[in-house]
């Protein structure tokens, strides 16, 4: 069974800054997903839910949980890629098999853009 450890999560804020700043991402309805390249084996996830978007913590943890569920059934997919998952839209259990769906494709795409853009 595969776990979502401390190896597998962007931790400092110098590491979100650098994914942010790389300025690698792709859109969709419900996220938006940033990436860049790193130096280790495995793919490391961040996830960014705001206040503003969602008011209440139970809200924002739902979204998240969703988000890190997806992400670690299927981060063999992205290994060597740092990504931040940062919704646009409020989602909660009954959106969660089309935001599954659109973050595969959005994996998929970023993972794609952001080998196209560190190798020129």
């Amino acid at each position: 069974m595969s776990r979502f450890g401390r190896d597998k999560r962007l931790l400092k804020t110098d590491e979100f800054s650098s994914v942010f700043n790389f300025r690698c991402s792709v859109r969709g309805e419900y996220l938006q997903v940033l990436g860049k390249r790193n130096d280790l084996p495995q793919a490391r996830l961040g996830v960014v839910v705001s206040k503003k978007l969602a008011k209440q913590a139970v809200r924002r943890n739902t979204m998240k949980r969703i988000v890190r569920e997806t992400f670690r059934l299927n981060d063999g997919e992205l290994g060597g890629l740092d990504v931040i998952v940062w919704p646009r839209q409020v989602f909660g259990h009954e959106e969660a098999a089309a935001v599954r769906t659109e973050l595969l494709e959005l994996f998929r795409r970023i993972r794609r853009k952001c080998r196209a853009s560190s190798s020129s």
